[in-house]
């Protein structure tokens, strides 16, 4: 009997300490600066809406939070494609690109729920999502800056 609880508890302090060690990583990755940011480029050369979004979020008032959040799949799925069409030729995505698809998504499902409790926890993971799309946004900008320079 002790043994299957010690065993759950240390099944469940590993998965705790992994939903800690993935969200820093994460945030880590997305406060990340580069030394040219081609997120903006990107945004108004392929009609992306996440500035948008990201201002809409940080500003005063109440912003319709499921339309920011259909803007911001919308902007996700477009960049994603644009980097799959890129990266066919290219080099492949890397850990901390499925790392951040992954918090994206986890995000996604975490607005669904927290924005029926708290509109401020709705908006804290819908700026979370915007940051994805904008690091992808930079990443690409910065991909066709190396591929253009070459």
């Amino acid at each position: 009997m002790i043994e299957s609880v010690l065993t759950i508890l240390i099944i469940a302090g590993s998965a705790s300490l992994f939903a800690y060690w993935f969200r820093y990583t994460c945030l880590l990755i997305l406060s990340a600066k580069t030394t040219r940011d081609y997120a903006a480029d990107v945004a108004t050369a392929n009609q992306l809406s996440f500035l948008e979004v990201q201002a809409q979020l940080r500003g005063d008032g109440q912003p319709d939070l499921d339309r920011l959040h259909a803007s911001l799949d919308r902007d996700y799925a477009l960049i994603n494609s644009l980097i799959q069409s890129a990266s066919s030729s290219q080099v492949e995505s890397g850990i901390e690109d499925r790392m951040l698809q992954l918090n994206y998504r986890l995000m996604g499902a975490w607005y669904g729920v927290s924005r029926r409790f708290s509109a401020e926890m709705g908006r804290r993971a819908l700026d979370e999502m915007s940051l994805v799309v904008a690091h992808f946004a930079n990443s690409m900008g910065e991909r066709a800056a190396c591929a253009s320079a070459a």
